[in-house]
């Protein structure tokens, strides 16, 4: 039996746990062979995704949600790529409640700017890679099923890094990161010598089937959020298993 990650089981007293907020970077760039993705092989002590190969990203801290100042037009195209997930509700139009956009923003912008820092920290973080916020498309939200007592409400980003720059293996919750055809990590995951997240396994599927960055990065491609119904991983995992 594949090992799971230890939260992989359903609450002990039957509670759904609430989601935290959590961002992830898909960093893409062109080779020759195609696209390639920076990620990383977690060490299989973690209580999340224990031993799975994964984006950069963590979870949205307090500090994420001030000192910021973007400009307004990001803003509000990324409030309105959200507008479908938890962070896009518009309460409270034009009062504003983070110090990072000032009284005239909405609380969906609000919101925007705060996961977008916590993108931009945890590359930097992870990978001591400086990304800059125009560098960075909201792609995707996925929600971990209710039957899991570790949730996030993570919203992927994909990041097309200037040429030339070079992400490094700094985090002590992985044991490698690096660049990764593509391609190369579906097949490793097909014949079993790599694991995936659902969300990771969905997402890379979705982009293998562009043929560069830019070609990604100017598609027309609305995030709809995904909440994975009641016993989705485990059954995820027995299919994977059932192949190899």
């Amino acid at each position: 039996m594949t090992d799971l990650p230890t939260q992989d089981g359903p609450a002990a007293d039957g509670t759904i746990s609430e989601p935290r907020l959590a961002a992830s970077v898909i960093l893409l760039r062109d080779a020759p062979g195609g696209l390639e993705a920076f990620v990383q092989h977690r060490v299989s002590t973690m209580d999340f995704a224990a031993g799975m190969v994964v984006f950069p990203g963590g979870r949205v801290d307090a500090a994420d949600e001030s000192g910021w100042d973007y400009p307004a037009d990001l803003l509000q195209r990324h409030a309105a790529a959200w507008c479908s997930s938890s962070i896009g509700a518009d309460a409270n139009s034009g009062t504003g409640t983070g110090t990072g956009t000032g009284t005239s923003s909405t609380q969906a912008e609000t919101n925007a700017g705060t996961v977008l820092t916590a993108a931009i920290r945890e590359v930097q973080e992870e990978s001591g890679l400086s990304i800059s916020a125009a560098d960075l498309r909201p792609w995707a939200n996925w929600i971990t099923p209710t039957d899991m007592p570790k949730r996030f409400d993570t919203y992927f980003y994909l990041a097309k890094p200037s040429p030339g720059a070079e992400p490094q293996h700094q985090t002590t919750e992985a044991w490698q990161s690096l660049w990764m055809p593509v391609a190369g990590i579906l097949e490793a995951e097909a014949a079993g010598t790599l694991k995936l997240m659902p969300p990771t396994y969905y997402l890379l599927k979705e982009i293998a089937g562009f043929e560069t960055v830019d070609a990604v990065w100017s598609a027309e491609h609305a995030v709809v959020p995904v909440l994975a119904p009641v016993g989705s991983l485990a059954a995820f995992l027995k299919e994977r298993e059932s192949r190899h």
